[in-house]
């Protein structure tokens, strides 16, 4: 198994340990993702118990995506699902692509380094929970193949596996190479026998009663796919009932109609190697509700895998953010899909294409098309946006008959251009390209033209998430201190670090203000919201605070006036508060709070711990609100710690317990870097990855001498 970023590693001992794995577990399918070496993607390196195409739409997932193999490697912990409600609840998006009844188990495979997932499957007949010896198997079997990974690969750490992924039979002790084999199996299954698939769908053994009732000769048939070899069985509900029996490992049944009028039932009995299929006449009558007929003159229609791949990209349109998002999802999920080498994504912007995103382009290539006008005829990005039509060029020939100049521009050799509209605007344009001549059929322009339409979508809906963002973080930033004024006696430092999932804008803020020469006041509030109203609304609020702390109101009032203006505001949103009054000339510190958190505070040779301030209503909800004041001396070298709720709290977890924890960091930490320390505590306590809620922290240490 090699990757790019990583180095080798011994593909016999992982594909061992996977497929023993799998049989130990009582499996039906089993697959191993590793971690890309940017640690953004997770690629689907091995494979057990069914055929790759069946997992196209999951061959790399994107570790921030809502799927159990991410949330494993993501959160560190296993997932269980027991049954299709349960998948159904937790991930919609999986079980669209995946409507089979089975259950579901992801762990991650860690041991010095992440290094991925693994997934487990089992029929849904199994029992729907998991006992903790399955448990203690599936996590002892995540640390062997973690300890593998470690041996063979070293320092390093693969990536991407080169092409797709391998895949392993089900360790049933023989492997069905020939129809001999797959003969002895059927008989095994089934009293007599009619025909066996493997797991890839091709038909390995049938008997003469089989081919009759077919109507072909068996020499037409061995080899081949059924729905591919006989015109009345190439309909997606046929195939679709062939991955059913597949995926779910329970028989499965269905009644077609060989033309002109012969009914046939087919029932289908799986097993970890392959199919055994009954085909017996139906009686002569079509079933009650007949499969749909087509005229076997008509354009193939999408295969089933397709169309569930198809639904699952349509899912994953719709919960992209930002622009990014949509750029990401396509080179992700959307390139491989059509085994595409290069994607090229513009918006219309004042008349011009602008490249938003790009893959496997060079700089200088991007350069030369980016700004484009949408009339341009030096790609058929203009014509395909004029007229609403994709364009596809099988190779560079033809794509130099009318655009002589674009293949040298990209240095591709096949194109795809998809004209991104909605009611009839212009959005964008879409390229797919190929490093190689690449013959588009009709179906895959059907798919690639409907994608193209949720694409449009998508990126019109990211186009104006990312303009209101940037608005509200434009309006954050500037309403923010820039710098925090110099106190004599006062040691300060902050920092505020936005979500890093979702908007990472917020309502959290903080502020220094100086008080004359020996006096300053430390503010630190949280607005409801992520949003430009929130941002909007800190703005009023700090604003509110600084006017009243200036015309020397007591902690108490400056809450309680700025509580007045919110109320005569009626912004529609909360503030929690923490107002502190720093005397240095006389030692003395006073605090009063609106719903927030406690300040922690570290004397001198003592351990931390919060400041016990009663809080009152939260700003903005009770018109005359009272607002208690808390005071303590300040003596030299005593730290003060003010933070949002982003700083502590996270679902599942005890608020006290999460501030008991900073008070712990605190107490250990060294403060004679202020800004290293605030450092210190941010990674400790919330590490970039599992910042749900933006975070403002100020830090405060009253000097040895503050004379």
């Amino acid at each position: 198994m090699t990757g790019t970023g990583g180095p080798a590693v011994d593909t016999g001992g992982v594909d061992s340990a996977l497929a023993e794995t799998v049989r130990r577990a009582g499996a039906t399918i089993g697959a191993l993702y590793l971690l890309a070496a940017d640690g953004q993607v997770l690629h689907l390196a091995v494979l057990c118990g069914a055929p790759a195409e069946f997992a196209a739409p999951w061959a790399r997932v994107p570790l921030a995506a809502p799927a159990p193999v991410a949330d494993a490697v993501r959160e560190n912990r296993m997932i269980w699902l027991g049954n299709q409600e349960e998948m159904a609840r937790s991930y919609p998006r999986t079980a669209m692509a995946l409507p089979y009844p089975v259950a579901l188990a992801a762990a991650p495979v860690s041991g010095v380094r992440r290094w991925g997932s693994l997934l487990l499957m089992w029929p849904a007949t199994r029992p729907p929970h998991i006992t903790r010896r399955e448990q203690g198997h599936i996590t002892s079997s995540c640390r062997g193949l973690a300890r593998l990974l470690e041996e063979s690969a070293g320092p390093g750490k693969p990536s991407a596996p080169d092409g797709g992924p391998r895949v392993l039979p089900v360790n049933t002790g023989r492997r069905l190479t020939s129809p001999a084999l797959a003969a002895a199996d059927f008989s095994e299954r089934l009293p007599g026998g009619s025909l066996a698939l493997d797991l890839e769908g091709r038909i390995t053994f049938l008997t003469d009663g089989a081919a009759e009732l077919l109507g072909r000769d068996a020499d037409q048939l061995l080899g081949t796919l059924p729905w591919r070899s006989l015109p009345w069985l190439d309909e997606p509900t046929y195939e679709d009932r062939y991955r059913a029996a597949v995926i779910s490992r329970e028989s499965v049944a269905f009644t077609a109609c060989r033309p002109p009028d012969t009914w046939l039932d087919f029932h289908l009995y799986p097993d970890a190697s392959g199919i055994s299929v009954r085909i017996v006449p139906a009686g002569g009558q079509p079933p009650p509700v007949p499969a749909s007929r087509r005229s076997t003159a008509a354009a193939t229609p999408a295969r089933a895998g397709q169309l569930y791949q198809l639904m699952h990209l349509a899912a994953a349109l719709t919960e992209v953010v930002g622009v990014r998002d949509v750029v990401d999802l396509i080179a992700d999920q959307i390139m491989p899909a059509f085994g595409a080498d290069g994607l090229v994504l513009s918006a219309a912007d004042a008349g011009r294409l602008r490249i938003t995103g790009h893959r496997g382009y060079s700089d200088e290539a991007v350069e030369r098309l980016d700004g484009l006008p949408l009339d341009t005829t030096f790609t058929p990005a203009g014509q395909a946006l004029t007229s609403g039509i994709p364009s596809f060029f099988a190779d560079a020939q033809e794509m130099r008959r009318i655009h002589p100049e674009a293949p040298l521009a990209s240095g591709k050799q096949a194109w795809a251009f998809l004209p991104l509209i909605i009611s009839g605007r212009p959005v964008g344009c879409c390229v797919l390209t190929y490093d190689r001549p690449h013959t588009f059929s009709a179906e895959e322009r059907a798919v690639m033209t409907s994608l193209a339409g949720l694409v449009a979508q998508a990126l019109d809906r990211a186009r104006l998430y990312d303009t209101k963002h940037q608005l509200a973080h434009g309006l954050q930033q500037a309403l923010l201190p820039h710098t925090l004024p110099d106190v004599t006696g006062l040691n300060v430092a902050a920092r505020y670090l936005p979500a890093t999932h979702g908007m990472d804008i917020g309502g959290d803020f903080y502020d220094l203000i100086r008080l004359g020469d020996t006096a300053a006041a430390a503010v630190i509030g949280d607005v409801q919201g992520h949003n430009v109203a929130a941002a909007a609304l800190m703005g009023q609020v700090r604003t509110g605070v600084l006017a009243h702390a200036s015309a020397g109101a007591s902690p108490d009032q400056v809450l309680a006036r700025t509580n007045q203006l919110l109320n005569g505001l009626d912004p529609g949103l909360f503030t929690s508060c923490l107002y502190a009054h720093l005397d240095l000339a006389r030692g003395h510190a006073t605090f009063a709070s609106a719903g927030h958190p406690p300040p922690v505070v570290r004397a001198p040779g003592r351990p931390a711990g919060p400041l016990d301030v009663p809080p009152g209503p939260l700003l903005g909800i009770v018109p005359d609100a009272v607002y208690p004041v808390t005071a303590i001396p300040l003596t030299p070298g005593l730290l003060l710690a003010l933070y949002t709720d982003g700083l502590v709290e996270t679902p599942g977890t005890d608020i006290d317990e999460s501030i008991g924890e900073l008070a712990h960091r605190l107490t250990v930490a060294d403060d004679r870097d202020l800004n290293r320390l605030i450092t210190t505590l941010l990674t400790q306590l919330r590490p970039a990855e599992q910042r749900t809620d933006d975070i403002a922290l100020l830090v405060l240490r009253v000097a040895s001498d503050p004379g």
